[in-house]
């Protein structure tokens, strides 16, 4: 694995913070607060959700030109002070009946029912390879991770043992999958060699 183990925690933290939400209805709702500027926005949005991925500025203002089109913002006013225009955005009536619903529509669950881990399992059953081996590399990966996040959560706040927490009850299900899979392989083993 390339990149240092804070690489690779902070993304699990992206997948778990970053992969399902959707940018536009976090600045939409940023702004019910009251209007911002695009730079505003962008501190906002990375103090409350993006500690490990900060959003850049040019997904800002591309989110904020769609929402601008579609009528959910508004530009409120214009100021230049000494450096380029900056316009402040305002969320619409449209834009706050769209956070609402956006909020009250509960999100898909994931199923994980063909991922990457499993595909290895099999490959390595087929080919002769160990899969004991892949699965105890496997567990030794995640609880290494486990660790960097529990270290992480007792040192942050609120918001970061939130995610935290959220990080490590998926990690602690695949530590029971990769458990009750090591179990089972002999008999998957049978199932897929020819």
């Amino acid at each position: 694995m390339s990149g240092s183990s804070g690489d690779y925690a902070r993304q699990v933290y992206i997948v778990c913070i970053v992969r399902r939400m959707s940018i536009s209805h976090a600045l939409l709702g940023l702004l019910e607060a009251g209007p911002r500027h695009g730079y505003d926005l962008k501190h906002a949005f990375d103090e409350r959700f993006g500690h490990d991925r900060p959003l850049h500025y040019g997904q800002v203002y591309s989110t904020m030109a769609r929402l601008l089109k579609n009528g959910l913002v508004v530009v409120d006013g214009t100021e230049v002070d000494g450096g380029p225009e900056r316009k402040r955005y305002a969320i619409t009536d449209a834009g706050v009946t769209d956070v609402e619903s956006w909020l009250g529509r509960p999100e898909k669950p994931e199923l994980y029912l063909q991922n990457t881990l499993y595909t290895k399992i099999v490959l390595a059953l087929l080919t002769g390879r160990s899969a004991e081996e892949l699965l105890d590399t496997q567990r030794a990966e995640h609880l290494r991770l486990m660790r960097e996040l529990t270290r992480r959560k007792t040192r942050g706040n609120l918001a970061d043992q939130l995610i935290c927490d959220h990080a490590l009850i998926h990690l602690e299900a695949d530590i029971r999958w990769l458990e009750l899979t090591a179990a089972r392989l002999d008999a998957l083993a049978r199932e897929v060699r020819p």
